[in-house]
Parts: structure tokens; sequence; C-alpha cells
């Protein structure tokens, strides 16, 4: 694994904690978690250039 920092806005680490917390993951986990989800769609989207 690599280890990285991010910078994010204050609303947006709320939000990501919030959705963690809802969905019983811990903040690297949820954020993990979107963005397979997001390369998934963007992967299986025949529109994309």
């Amino acid at each position: 694994m690599i280890k990285i920092t991010l910078r994010i806005p204050e609303e947006l680490h709320a939000q990501l904690t919030a959705q963690a917390d809802t969905d019983r993951r811990s903040l690297n986990s949820e954020i993990l978690h979107l963005l397979e989800v997001a390369l998934t769609t963007v992967a299986g989207d025949d529109e994309s250039p």
C-alpha cells in the first residue's frame, strides 16, 4: 500500500466521516470504497471518451 497526504475541505471531510459512520467503515475504508465505485462506474461507461 502507498500512503498519501490528502487535503480536502472541512465540509467534504464532515460528509465523508458521516457516510463512513453510516456505513460502519473507517474514513480510510470509506474513501477507498467510494474511489473504487467511481472508477468501476467510469470503466464501465461506454460513452466516455
